[in-house]
């Protein structure tokens, strides 16, 4: 399979390119040249199976023509040592449970398929990896995270022969648990607090992939959704969604509701639903970082500054995935606007959605899964049935649940792991050429 750039300025790329690159040299993203249907026999029969086997059949769609079959089958089933259930939340809104990975949140698949894809790579090619010439052999990582991306994909890249993952994040920005998991870590991983807002790290990892000399000096990729090893096996959630809806009777009219940020998550369900997946329609569920939203009213897209809310993983004022889904429909806001609704909600709401879920039916939403629940709750029409994302597990933002529920939410032993290594971070200025000079000396 070809890859070529978002943009239409790059060279076409192979597989291995677009990983170990992750952004296209005009800046753009990497897209497939064609998306393949999956056979109507895979989901005839898609609720008698397990989750494994529903994400190697999905994986071998994508990535089939360019990973050994046996190689990719070991990347899957290493990748997904866990489950991710459908849950009931009330009548006709369930949740989809992406929260039972090794750091309690959605990112951890793309993550580790990521981190794996790239091993595979990086042995077959004797570590050369089809990198462009440097200095150090090292392939490092580079990575923006507003809160779960980082703890993802450092877990999984820790100790990985070859890698070394950069991690930059928000100072204050993040809640301290998710801060915890990729700070205190050490080996291959390195943390960097970015005094500004994540679209500034966003910007500084962009930045160095377009810089020549940086990039003569490391061997430099992104772990962000903007690679296509992160954002594509997030698909494999949806696939599932719908064979455990299935399962229960209920997969007729079902409505996606994905809480979204960078959009890498919505725009890998948007993918599944082009390779055949029968989902009806999609809502994009938002914070008050609402570009998306007003986008699908105007036709007109309009990135700024992004505001700190209660859901800080999503707050996102430029979501880079949006060129992907402009992209995929031809950029007709039409194409676009009939199958995805959108919604905005302000921490008031969040909040008040929070309190209400958990008084009428005791399910306990973290503040991104609120989103998505809100969003169902005043979306949902007459005969659909909504399935909404809960991203990641609310211990993870105990301090504002407990606050606003009034409860004490158990932290889960693999987080309090965490909490007790000691913080380990770079300080950094958002200004690329302090980025730039730290790289340059490692």
């Amino acid at each position: 399979m070809n890859y070529y750039s978002t943009n239409g300025k790059a060279p076409i790329a192979d597989l291995q390119k677009a990983v170990v690159k992750g952004l296209a040299e005009d800046r753009g993203l990497y897209m497939p040249e064609r998306i393949e249907k999956l056979p109507k026999a895979f989901f005839d029969n898609i609720q008698d199976m397990k989750f494994q086997d529903i994400a190697y059949n999905v994986a071998s769609n994508f990535f089939g023509e360019d990973v050994d079959e046996d190689a990719l089958q070991d990347i899957v089933y290493d990748t997904l040592s866990f489950d991710c259930p459908v849950v009931e939340v009330k009548d006709n809104i369930y949740t989809l449970e992406l929260f039972h990975g090794p750091t309690l949140a959605f990112k951890d698949v793309g993550a580790r398929f990521m981190a794996r894809l790239l091993g595979y790579f990086l042995r077959r090619s004797g570590s050369t990896c089809g990198c462009a010439t440097a200095t150090n052999s090292t392939v490092n990582v580079l990575v923006a995270t507003s809160g779960d991306t980082g703890s993802a994909v450092a877990n999984g890249f820790l100790g990985v022969e070859g890698i070394h993952v950069y991690v930059l994040y928000p100072k204050g920005k993040v809640s301290p648990i998710q801060e915890c998991q990729f700070t205190t870590l050490g080996q291959n991983i390195t943390a960097i607090e970015v005094d500004g807002v994540f679209d500034d790290c966003q910007a500084l990892v962009k930045s160095a992939f377009m810089d020549e000399e940086l990039n003569q000096h490391m061997k430099l990729t992104s772990a962000n959704s903007i690679n296509v090893a992160r954002f594509l096996p997030q698909a494999f959630y949806y696939f599932n969604a719908y064979a455990r809806m299935k399962a229960l009777g209920k997969a007729d009219n079902l409505v996606m509701c994905v809480p979204s940020g960078n959009f890498g998550n919505i725009c890998a369900a948007l993918f599944g639903h082009e390779m055949g997946l029968p989902i009806k329609r999609f809502i994009a569920a938002n914070n008050a970082n609402d570009v998306f939203y007003n986008y699908l009213q105007t036709g007109k897209y309009e990135p700024k500054a992004s505001i700190q809310t209660l859901a800080n993983a999503m707050d996102v004022g430029d979501p880079s995935n949006f060129a992907r889904i402009y992209d995929l429909y031809g950029k007709s806001h039409e194409r676009i606007s009939s199958l995805i609704s959108g919604a905005t909600y302000k921490d008031e709401q969040i909040a008040e959605t929070m309190r209400q879920c958990y008084s009428e039916t005791g399910y306990v939403l973290d503040p991104h899964g609120a989103c998505g629940y809100k969003a169902l709750e005043e979306g949902l029409q007459e005969g659909e049935i909504g399935v909404f994302c809960e991203t990641a597990h609310p211990a993870k933002f105990k301090e504002k649940v407990d606050s606003i529920l009034g409860t004490d939410i158990e932290i889960p032993a693999r987080l309090r792991a965490f909490m007790e290594g000691e913080k380990q971070s770079v300080e950094m200025s958002k200004d690329f050429a302090d980025f730039k000079h730290y790289l340059m000396q490692q």
